[in-house]
């Protein structure tokens, strides 16, 4: 296992471990219950952690999270998905009806 992305935000890392898994990378998400031991514990030690179960994995799911996590350009187009033909706006990476990645 390899960790890969830690953040104050469980939406986000929620978010990001779809990403990955409508990628076909298996992970799981660390520390998801932590967030109310703020206070006792230090808060970063809190944060929800997103872990790839299989390290093969971690070249590929990193560049997919940084793919994610990156905005769009200013100009960028609408977009088909390519698996179900479904209409999505640019800011979108992923498609709303199926869940495939943007290619």
């Amino acid at each position: 296992m390899k960790r890969l992305h830690v953040a104050d935000d469980p939406i986000l890392v929620g978010y990001l471990k779809s990403v990955l898994e409508a990628a076909g990378i298996a992970c799981i998400v660390r520390n998801e219950m932590l967030i109310g031991a703020s206070g006792e514990l230090p808060p970063n030690e809190c944060w929800p952690e997103l872990w790839v179960l299989d390290e093969r994995d971690a070249t590929a799911a990193a560049g997919i999270l940084a793919q994610a996590l990156a905005a769009p350009p200013a100009d960028a187009a609408d977009w088909v998905c390519a698996h179900c033909g479904e209409d999505s706006e640019a800011q979108f990476q992923v498609c709303w009806s199926c869940g495939s990645l943007r290619r």
